[in-house]
């Protein structure tokens, strides 16, 4: 395979041909939106009746992961049946390569390495995304839908000032950024505290036990990771040693909140019986539910009736475990004929981590197992493994069965389904997300991006930037983390060029071999990053 036609003669079309603002004014980008396949709205995307729409996203899933992906040693049959009922990409994207960063990027419509301070959140970040920010959740609820996110949230609750109040009223956080309702886990559960939070405020809490999270050892006997290491259920392996919970320790330090604490492995089942009741709630009117797993993140605790059920240990029954939640979501769709109403979003925050804390055996039970499939890299870094990753689109009786190769990403999600909902965005904002509707929906016609931005975690570290088939590698910090699924942060030049299309896992780096490619590439990547947006 060659390189596409587009990059014949080794010049690479820059990014766009419009104006985009800047700090300095406007920035011209040079091309055509024909090349980039990224113009407005086609007719074939918009419908007189848009459909309801479920984001499911897991964590820390791979390409190879589930078996419609080509793995055949861990059966993902409801996952499976998604993707031969629908539509799979094999080019399919997250933004970034890291968890808080990608669902910045999905909700807001705007690359996280636009904004400072949107890296990994630690426990008592206040809101990353501040109150009144146009999301795909406004977005979807100015056009009349309920809205809802059930699961993961690590992007902060609270003032920027205060950040949350775990024992008063937790705002800003989802309900000021577009949701109706929310049920959280607030932070991501390797992190403390392990607490519910509904809407405004932490579930169960009893005012009498009041809930404490910071950074520092509360009191010199407060147990600890490392000082009760022996009673441990789950062994910590570098870094999650501080307050223990359910035989867990953790990131971070709390106390109190006892009758609010939830057990590790009742979150996908707590999460899935909301999920059902909300959409049984809300079945005769347009809703947008981010059903998001946190499933396969540390600590791997899935319930008992999961455990053991893969042969690969805790990481692999996650995957089962995860499976079981896309078949029960997809279930009540059909149970309550909603199936050829509603658009069904599978997708994954990140790319595969083993070892990510905790001594769970990822690694020593791993066998034949690939889970970044035909990649390299995974989680933290942004070579392909670290963000691209399962991407699923069903709809029955609207998306045709198939496979797709065009280029679609999470970030344009928000531009997507508001162009289905018939809900024009706002000059000032999502201002990376694309309408690419068509491609989500396999129309003949789709062209999806032929051009995308990829970070790892925070800004200005590592990028990636493919256009067409040419990849470009760049690293300011000179080295990538967990290349190898090990968490070791290697050496690696500053730039590096791939062409995807002869080496998709990214193992001959040409940029000796074409200049031109690489140094239009690069200034293109600046002119992006500078420009504060790439959407016209």
């Amino acid at each position: 395979m060659k390189p596409s036609a587009s990059l014949d003669n080794n010049i690479v079309p820059t990014a766009l041909h419009r104006h985009v603002r800047s700090n300095q004014g406007v920035v011209s980008l040079v091309c055509c939106l024909v090349v980039l396949g990224l113009g407005g709205p086609l007719a074939s995307a918009q419908s007189a009746d848009p459909p309801n729409v479920i984001v499911i996203m897991a964590d820390d899933l791979g390409y190879g992961d589930v078996s419609c992906y080509g793995h055949a040693a861990l059966e993902t049959p409801h996952i499976d049946r998604l993707a031969a009922e629908g539509l799979r990409f094999t080019s399919g994207y997250c933004s970034a390569s890291t968890c808080t960063p990608t669902r910045y990027s999905f909700l807001t419509g705007t690359y996280a390495f636009r904004e400072d301070g949107t890296g990994i959140a630690p426990p008592n970040s206040p809101a990353l995304i501040p109150a009144g920010t146009t999301t795909i959740a406004s977005l979807m609820k100015s056009a009349g839908y309920h809205t809802a996110v059930i699961g993961k949230w690590h992007l902060g609750l609270g003032t920027k000032d205060a950040g949350p109040d775990w024992n008063g009223k937790l705002s800003p956080g989802p309900l000021e950024i577009g949701f109706d309702h929310c049920f959280l886990l607030p932070t991501t559960n390797d992190r403390v505290p392990q607490v519910y939070v509904q809407d405004h405020h932490v579930l169960n809490l009893d005012p009498a036990d009041p809930l404490w999270v910071g950074q520092k050892k509360p009191s010199p006997d407060h147990p600890t990771g490392i000082s009760h290491r022996d009673t441990l259920k789950m062994d910590w392996s570098h870094g999650h040693n501080s307050t223990i919970h359910n035989g867990i320790s953790r990131i971070g330090f709390y106390t109190g909140g006892h009758a609010a604490r939830f057990r590790d492995e009742d979150l996908s089942d707590r999460w899935v019986s909301e999920s059902k009741q909300w959409i049984k709630d809300h079945q005769s009117e347009p809703f947008f539910l981010f059903f998001a797993s946190h499933d396969l993140h540390v600590p791997r605790a899935v319930h008992e009736r999961f455990q053991g059920t893969s042969g690969l240990g805790p990481r692999g029954d996650a995957i089962v475990e995860l499976d079981w939640c896309v078949g029960e979501l997809i279930s009540t769709l059909k149970d309550l004929q909603l199936d050829q109403k509603t658009m069904v979003v599978f997708c994954s925050d990140n790319g595969p981590v083993l070892d990510d804390g905790y001594k769970d055996d990822a690694i020593e039970k791993l066998g034949d197992h690939d889970p970044n499939g035909p990649f390299t890299g995974g989680k933290y870094n942004v070579y392909e493994g670290g963000t691209r990753t399962p991407l699923i689109t069903w709809w029955p009786g609207t998306i045709r069965p198939g496979v797709s190769d065009k280029i679609v990403c999470t970030v344009d999600l928000a531009a997507s389904c508001a162009a289905m909902a018939g809900v024009a965005l706002p000059d000032d904002a999502c201002l990376d997300s694309f309408d690419v509707s068509d491609a989500l929906l396999g129309a003949d016609d789709a062209q999806g991006r032929q051009s995308l931005v990829q970070q790892d975690n925070g800004k200005g570290d590592n990028y990636g930037y493919r256009v067409g088939d040419w990849k470009l590698v760049r690293a300011d910090s000179k080295k990538a983390n967990n290349i190898h699924l090990r968490l070791v942060r290697d050496p690696i030049p500053q730039f590096q060029l791939f062409n995807l299309a002869d080496d998709p896992g990214e193992t001959n780096n040409v940029i000796d071999q074409h200049p031109d490619v690489a140094q239009r590439m690069k200034a293109e990547l600046a002119e992006l990053i500078a420009a504060g947006r790439s959407r016209p």
